[in-house]
């Protein structure tokens, strides 16, 4: 099993990126590494702004190891949780959900425990199914197709 524990400061988000490079280099997984990477960020910088409220005093820890058909991450806090099932498959209002949206669309699998100041999300790296990238594409392009872009 690999570890990491940071102090919840967004600041230390690059240690999680470079937590992520190595378990890949590990697994020799390196195709994998941005969509764990942007899942895995999402759910650290949760842990940091919602579950420890920015506390500086506190820790967000990160595991990985394998499971079933390849890795898992989990991201813990030390807050009290949240009500999970608030949260929709999209986000019904810009800046609320959209990090959940995007572990839940990048992963394989995402499960919460401790009353929500754990998240896991399974990745399956034997092979990913060629139907299950293209649900991901469509499902990803249709909620950033409704967002502005301005230059």
């Amino acid at each position: 099993m690999e570890k990491l524990v940071i102090q919840s400061d967004i600041n230390n988000l690059i240690e999680v990126e470079r937590f992520v490079s190595a378990v890949c280099d590990t697994y020799n997984i390196n195709n994998y590494a941005a969509t764990i990477s942007m899942s895995l960020l999402q759910a650290v910088e949760n842990a940091i702004v919602h579950g420890n409220k920015n506390d500086s005093a506190k820790q967000v820890t990160i595991q990985s190891d394998l499971c079933r058909g390849g890795l898992f991450f989990s991201v813990s806090d030390e807050g009290a949780g949240f009500n999970f099932s608030d949260f929709g498959s999209i986000p019904e209002q810009e800046g609320r959900g959209t990090g959940l949206f995007l572990m839940k669309t990048l992963s394989d699998k995402l499960s919460f425990q401790n009353n929500g100041s754990t998240v896991r999300m399974d990745f399956v790296i034997n092979g990913i199914e060629a139907s299950k990238a293209l649900e991901r594409i469509v499902t990803l392009r249709n909620y950033y197709a409704t967002k502005t872009v301005y230059a």
